[in-house]
This record gives C-alpha cells, structure tokens and sequence, in this order.
C-alpha cells in the first residue's frame, strides 16, 4: 500500500494525525493513505519565496522551456506506472487514464516549446514603445516581469495530473515557483507526477512543493507578492476568494468552477449525415470519459423541438452499448465516479433534475452494478439522458451541475432562443455550435460569446481532425466569466499574465530601452 507524503521545504514529510484512506472507486479497496496534518505551509513557502524564485528568475525563457521538456520527458518515461495508478485510484478506463496522463505531457510540451520561442529573454515586453511627448525623448515601455512570491494550485480531484501539470507549466515558464495541493481522494497519481519530476533533476531547488495534506493555514501566508489558482466548486471558490487576507493584499487569485456547458444542434443538420455524428459522438464520449466527471462536460443539449426524439433515439443507441465496471475488466468503457461522496452528489443532483420537470430516458439516479465487480460495491451510476420538453419551466436544468455521466436534452425554437436559454447557465467555460448553416452559426457563436471562455463552431468540415469540445488546449485560453468562476488560465503566453506584474517604465528613451533590453515580444 502506497504512503503519500508531501514534499515541503526541500525535503519530503510524513505528516500527522489520523490517516486518510485513498481507495479504488470500482472496488472500494485501500490502495494508499496519507497522514494529512503537521505542515508548517509558512515555513515551505517561505522557502519557495527564497530558492525557487529567485533560481527561476535567473533562468531564460529558453532555459525554463528545456526544464518544462525535461519534466514532460519524466513523465513519458513512466507513462505506463501513471496509467497504472490513474486506473486504480481514479476509477479511469485506461483511455480515461491516457486523457489525463497524456494532457500532462502535451501541455508541459507546448509550453516547453513556447519557452523555447521566446528565447533569452527573462520578462515579457508588452506592446511597442509609448512615446509621452512632442519629441521622442521621453517614452514608456511596458513590461511582465515575475512576481516575487509562490503560486499555490489547489486542483481537483478529476485530473491528478493534466491539472497538477498544466497550471504548474505556466507558472514556472513564468518563472514563479509553485506550491501544488492536489485533491486527496487521487493524490496518488499527482504524488508520483511530482516525484518524477524532481527526481529528473531539471527544476531548481524550491520550485515545486507539494501537499497532500490538509489546507490547514496555507492560504493565511499568501500575501501581495503570491498567486493562488483554485480548481473546484463554484461555491468553495467564491468563500476561497473572499477570505480578508486575500483581499488585503490584492494577492492574485484565479478561480475555475462550475460549468453547465452546452452544445447547440443547428436546425439545419441532417440526421444520419456528418455535423449529426460529430454531435453524437461528442455527447456520449463526454458523458462516458471520466464518467462524466470533466469540467468541459456537454450539460445541457439544446436541439431543435422537431428533432429531440431523433437526436434521443440515435444517443441511446450508443449508451446502450456502454460497459460500465472496473477499468481493469477488458471491454469496460467507463469507470466509477471517484468517491462516495461524488456518487451521492451525482445520485443527488439527478434527482433534483427529474423532482424539476426533467425526465430520464436512459439510465437515472439509481446505483448499479459495476461489471467484474463484487455486488453492491463501487460507486457505479449508468449513463444518463434526461430530456425536458419544456424549456421555460424550472431553473434546475439551467443552475445545477451534475458532475457524473448526465447531459439534459432541451429544445429551442430560433437562434435568439439558443443564446437566452445558453446564458441562463450565467457563464460557462465551453459551448459548441453544430451547424453548417454560417449565419445561425455566426449568431449563436457571437451571441454567447460573453457568457463563455470558449466557444466551437463545428460542421462537417472538420470530420475526421475534431477533438471535440471537451479537451482543454494550452493554446486556448481554459475559464469563464460567471458561474464557471471568472478565471483564466492556459491560453499561450496569455496563461503567464496570472503570475506576471504589467509595470510602465518611463523616462528617457534611450534609457528605457537599455533598461528593458533583456525582455522579448511575446506574440
């Protein structure tokens, strides 16, 4: 059996108090624990602050990139043992499991790649030179230089390590070192990404802490100088963000939340032809993949009213053949959520949906059986479709997240309908338009555009190169305003911004330039 413990200060610790079981969610059996108090968070990050940042400071862009190479190198390596383990204490099917590992390594990649691009270079020139006067001997430059303190990520429990990795990326590109808190019911997978990466020996000493422990006064130490990127509900997120110390000191935080994402079928779709089976397709894979538990998830269908029993027909035909029980079983295509609290949430949650006026047409609230799974064991749910046929009636459908393997049909009337019913959502991280209609296209998109981080156009143009609207890109930016928590993160270079200071400097010209000579263009 496995026993985490968190690396803090340079040096790995058990920890204390009473411990904490991690289990297999298709079994329930112990697979590792954690003893989860004892964490002086002051001290670690005290540490962070005065070996990691200034170690990454003195690093280039192109010399942070070769690191991020390095740690995506560490990974691949052991690419089989992480599978391993996102299979065993995630509950992932072993393609779940490449979702999350392989998310790590092409994110870390890309950014290492971006490091590489911009060079020798330690901060970021923002925009062209100002100038502030008549003649050209006064002007301003801006630039992002690295803030001096600790980003700290607590990331949750459905992507161990794409979101241990993605956040981490950026902000050591940036040159700001990281205190990652993974969520403990799947620590085990974030645990290993992390002795992987310090075992390379390509990150400076102090840049990458980890806790598996409890939160304890951790977010009491961040002052004016720290970053803190939070993962997780909507509601934790807004008490999170409002704590007074954070406020005090203007510390930069960044919140991604809730989501009730939505896909819209364009009238104008046939049924059986290419945008129809995009849409198929990617409504069952994100309701299957990770049991449904993405924070990308498609939630809610909207479908034309004259076509919800064909789009109904033709999804419950492909969850029916879905195999739902230990990943491990050969032909099981979706796992157990991973908690028994994530199991009631989402038997919960259905019910609501169903007390509101939805209907389940296939699967439901129930708990199942898992295949290849001693009975009444796991925390098994079956793939859900609910449908309402009225799209006025209720908030539910439009306010409550189910993170499980749900998605709610609902039907519209005209593209101004689509975008009012979408915005009722209050904000959301994606929506997809499917459509080979460009005007309804370009009207939904542009449409909910303010109320989404991403929003995809999608016709049968793009058979065969989709990657559907569920994987989040490091190219892209990965947030929403509103209910989704109002953050940004990824986006390229633009991912950087949550860890930089933007600074005008100004004087005289020639100075000015000497001064920020050492940066590079970004973009």
């Amino acid at each position: 059996m496995e026993n985490l413990r968190s690396y803090l200060g340079g040096r790995w610790i058990d920890g204390s108090g009473d411990r904490v079981d991690l289990f297999n969610p298709a079994t329930e059996e112990v697979v590792a624990g954690l003893l989860p108090d004892g964490l002086d968070y002051a001290a670690a990050l005290a540490y962070g602050r005065a070996k990691g940042g200034p170690a990454l400071r003195a690093m280039t862009f192109a010399q942070r990139g070769a690191m991020l190479k390095s740690l995506a190198g560490a990974l691949h390596a052991k690419r089989d043992e992480l599978l391993d383990i996102g299979m065993l204490n995630g509950g992932n099917t072993r393609s779940d499991a490449k979702f999350d590992v392989d998310g790590a390594i092409g994110t870390l990649t890309w950014y290492a790649e971006l490091g590489a691009s911009l060079g020798d270079g330690r901060w970021i020139l923002d925009g062209q030179p100002v100038s502030l006067g008549r003649s050209s001997k006064v002007t301003a430059q801006h630039v992002l230089t690295p803030r001096l303190g600790v980003a700290v990520h607590v990331n949750a429990f459905n992507f161990p390590a794409w979101g241990l990795a993605e956040k981490a990326a950026v902000a050591l590109l940036a040159g700001v070192p990281v205190l990652a808190r993974p969520a403990p019911a799947t620590a085990w997978l974030a645990a290993r990404v992390v002795e992987l990466f310090l075992a390379s020996g390509a990150l400076p000493d102090g840049a990458l802490s980890l806790s598996v422990g409890a939160p304890g006064d951790l977010l009491d130490h961040l002052g004016p100088q720290d970053v803190f990127a939070f993962t997780g509900s909507g509601k934790t997120g807004a008490m999170l963000r409002g704590r007074p110390n954070l406020l005090a000191s203007g510390t930069h935080v960044n919140v991604e939340a809730d989501s009730l994402n939505g896909a819209v079928l364009g009238p104008d779709v046939e049924r059986g032809g290419d945008t129809w089976t995009l849409m198929v397709s990617d409504l069952v894979r994100d309701i299957t993949q990770k049991a449904g538990q993405k924070c990308t998830a498609i939630r809610r269908v909207l479908v034309p009213r004259d076509r919800l029993d064909e789009l109904q027909e033709d999804v419950i035909e492909r969850l029916l053949v879905v195999r739902t029980g230990d990943p491990r079983v050969e032909g099981v295509t979706m796992g157990p959520v991973a908690t028994a609290a994530q199991l009631e949430h989402v038997r919960e949650g259905l019910g609501r949906l169903i007390a509101s006026g939805a209907k389940a047409v296939a699967g439901g609230p129930a708990r199942i059986d898992g295949e290849g799974v001693a009975a009444s064991k796991g925390y098994f749910v079956a793939p859900t479709l609910l449908r309402v046929d009225d799209a006025a009636s209720g908030d539910a459908v439009h306010s409550l997240e189910v993170f499980g393997p749900s998605a709610t049909l609902i039907p519209y009337e005209g593209a101004s309908e689509a975008v009012a019913l979408l915005a009722r959502g209050g904000g959301g991280l994606v929506t997809s338009v499917y459509s080979e209609d460009r005007a309804f296209a370009a009207e939904v998109v542009m449409g909910t555009a303010p109320s989404h981080g991403r929003v995809t156009a999608v016709n049968a143009k793009v058979a065969g190169a989709w990657i559907g609207p569920g994987a989040v890109l490091p190219q892209l930016i990965h947030g929403g305003p509103g209910h989704a928590g109002g953050g940004e993160e990824l986006g390229g270079a633009r991912g950087m911004g949550l860890y930089l200071q933007r600074t005008a400097i100004q004087g005289y010209g020639p100075l000015v330039e000497y001064i920020t000579s050492s940066g590079v263009r970004a973009g």
